[in-house]
């Protein structure tokens, strides 16, 4: 049934709009005919080809969360500065502060070994369906067909890897289920650092900025793919090669204009498109302003020792930008979808599709949805509420790495802690807790601390005082009865046996009747194209180059450039504080037009970060970076007046590289001499 939906979807793609989808390379073909009237010059095998080299072969997952792009054929990456930032901060130090001042090496032998960082490029994808559902009868329950399915699929992933080297499969379902894919990767773990600007570029405009639009930030790091003398994955090692891959991405530096044709290739996270309107609602007003206010309060608590401190802004500089960045993305994201009225537009399309499914498979389906939302509601909200607090305490995690890996070596833990931040975020987000948890959900162990420690702030001069995790010098020394090891295992035992069972259960019937309700969409909108949710799989966005007007009598243009950032210029501001060899060379001229950054209608959420940014030619334009805070809504509702993905130029990293980084080698490699 679903091969032939999917089949009229194709037939009828000429009159849907397609800014929205993110669609798998494989099934390009069926795209193919709409890019190309939007402006497309290659075809469906120079996207994705099992017989010959495509763009596909020059597009990475690095690190498990982001998307890197391969420039050269000796292996050299681009990424966001964002996605390298831990690595680069492993680095750093006072005495060598490469996020102050950024890394650049002029040579192969200056490139900064990472253990732990990896890459997997894609080898090959295929949809497996009638395998993984060998066996499955329409008579079966949904759990039996679970069952067969996951069997099934474990067998395909052993043959799939079998043989090779550094071969990592996965089988993703989409649809909710209704559709099986394998994706086959090579991973490669000998990656090494080349290049990064100060993060007074790379993230010029810090939080202040982020999702925002017009933006300023050279958001890019550089690094290279190493293989073992044959070519193919292997361990870091001295004896290691530079990667040479099958294809690279060529650069274009003719630069971009309103309406330009532009396409995104990367892995983008999560996308929640064909949610009932109660998910909706929870998310857009229970779930993110609860996320909001919590995170909140450990950023003021952050911010104030950051401030004071530039050994403590370097240790806490990736720590603070992640909780940052979803805080902010949950503000635009909340007014995104009231702004929309996105739960009445569901809503109604509810009522409309329970009408039409009167006396079918479907009918009812909405109502069970609503119903099982308003079961799991409690559970999610505890579940957001211990998440947001009691998990993030960072001595409790340490204690409870150190006893479940075997007394693990924490040193690189207490590089980048401060007990004073953790102590004073302990009490910020567990007085939010006590006061915002529903008590009679409580469990015993919690109510009796919180009563024998008299509150919140004096539990914390306990915990802080008596835990041998409050130094690197007394952990080793730590028992099972250490308080900070205590309040972990209890707080987590509690989120383990009286929420997750019971939210689970009820995520479980939910996942299985979206499984219906989508299969039942397709059926109600023939018309209608629709793309599998994004789950960290090779995806094509496809859109143009294009300003937008986020309110009345605004109207922003879609590129950004230097002088701009002359203008935000503020030494006093720290966000706004450019190196000062950035100022010295705009002093000298002719570079107020110098690009910096631009915007497009591609459909991009988180993982997206990285991803190559291609013109018509499939040549390399940008690094995209971010999303319009106005626009973060995407994820469930895209609008296309007001989504739009944020791009580094790439005119603007080479123009970093060379003035700023001194780096020439590094551009005779990314603009080989023709």
């Amino acid at each position: 049934m679903l091969t032939a939906i999917l089949a009229t979807m194709a037939l009828s793609c000429g009159i849907c709009r397609a800014d929205n989808g993110m669609w798998l390379p494989s099934l390009i073909s069926e795209r193919i005919g709409d890019m190309q009237a939007k402006g497309f010059h290659l075809t469906a095998e120079d996207i994705y080809s099992v017989n010959q080299a495509s763009l596909t072969d020059a597009v990475v997952l690095f690190g498990g969360g982001c998307t890197g792009e391969i420039v050269s054929r000796d292996g050299l990456l681009l990424t966001n500065h964002h996605c390298g930032y831990s690595w680069i901060q492993k680095h750093s130090s006072v005495e060598h502060d490469y996020l102050k001042d950024g890394f650049w090496a002029m040579d192969r032998g200056e490139e900064l070994t990472n253990p732990g960082l990896y890459v997997r490029i894609l080898d090959r994808m295929d949809d497996v369906t009638s395998t993984v559902l060998s066996g499955y009868v329409p008579s079966m329950t949904e759990e039996e067909r679970d069952s067969i399915a996951k069997v099934n699929a474990q067998a395909v992933i052993q043959s799939a890897v079998s043989g090779g080297k550094g071969l990592k499969a996965s089988i993703e379902p989409l649809y909710y289920g209704n559709q099986y894919f394998l994706f086959v990767y090579k991973e490669y773990t000998d990656i090494r650092l080349v290049g990064a600007p100060p993060s007074s570029i790379g993230k010029f405009g810090g939080d202040t900025d982020n999702w925002m639009w017009p933006r300023h930030t050279g958001d890019f790091s550089i690094f290279r793919i190493y293989a073992g003398k044959d070519n193919e994955p292997a361990a870091p090692s001295d004896e290691n090669v530079p990667y040479h891959p099958r294809r690279f991405l060529k650069i274009s530096t003719q630069g971009v204009r309103e309406g330009d044709f532009t396409m995104v290739y990367g892995f983008p996270g999560t996308t929640q498109e064909y949610i009932h309107s109660e998910a909706v609602r929870y998310i857009g007003e229970v779930s993110d302003p609860l996320k909001i206010d919590l995170r909140t309060r450990r950023l003021q608590v952050q911010k104030k020792y950051m401030s004071a401190s530039q050994d403590i802004r370097i240790r806490y500089s990736s720590k603070n930008a992640s909780v940052a960045n979803a805080w902010k993305k949950w503000q635009g994201e909340s007014k995104g979808l009231a702004r929309n009225k996105v739960v009445e537009s569901k809503k109604d399309f509810e009522s409309r599709f329970e009408a039409w499914a009167k006396g079918t498979p479907y009918e009812g389906v909405t109502a069970r949805l609503a119903d099982l939302y308003g079961k799991l509601e409690k559970y999610n909200r505890a579940i957001d509420l211990y998440r947001e607090s009691a998990a993030t305490v960072e001595i409790a995690k340490a204690a409870s790495s150190f006893f479940a890996s075997d007394n693990a070596d924490l040193s690189a833990f207490y590089k980048d802690y401060c007990l004073d931040i953790d102590k004073e975020s302990f009490v910020a987000v567990m007085e939010f807790f006590d006061q915002n948890m529903d008590r009679t959900m409580l469990g015993d162990w919690y109510l009796g601390q919180l009563k024998k420690r008299g509150g919140i702030a004096p539990w914390a001069d306990y915990l802080f005082k008596k835990s041998a995790f409050r130094s690197e010098a007394t952990y080793r020394k730590a028992t099972k009865k250490d308080p900070a090891l205590e309040f972990a295992s209890e707080m987590a035992e509690w989120y383990r046996s009286s929420l997750l069972p019971e939210a689970s259960k009820i995520m479980k019937e939910i996942n299985l009747l979206y499984r219906q309700y989508v299969r039942g969409q397709m059926e109600f909108e023939p018309g209608k194209v629709f793309f599998p949710d994004a789950n960290l799989t090779l995806r094509v966005a496809y859109g143009n180059v294009s300003g937008y007007s986020p309110s009345d009598a605004i109207q922003y243009d879609p590129v950004s450039t230097l002088k701009g950032i002359i203008e935000k210029d503020n030494p006093d501001i720290f966000d706004y504080n450019i190196p000062q060899v950035l100022r010295d060379i705009y002093a000298k001229g002719g570079h107020d037009d110098q690009p910096v950054c631009f915007l497009a209608t591609n459909h991009t959420t988180g993982g997206n970060s990285g991803s190559p940014v291609l013109n018509a030619d499939g040549e390399l334009i940008g690094l995209n970076f971010d999303r319009v805070w106005e626009g973060t809504m995407s994820d469930i509702s895209f609008d296309p007046s007001f989504c739009r993905n944020i791009t580094l130029d790439i005119r603007y990293l080479l123009f970093l590289v060379k003035e700023v980084g001194g780096a020439q080698w590094l551009i005779d490699e990314m603009l080989p001499a023709e």
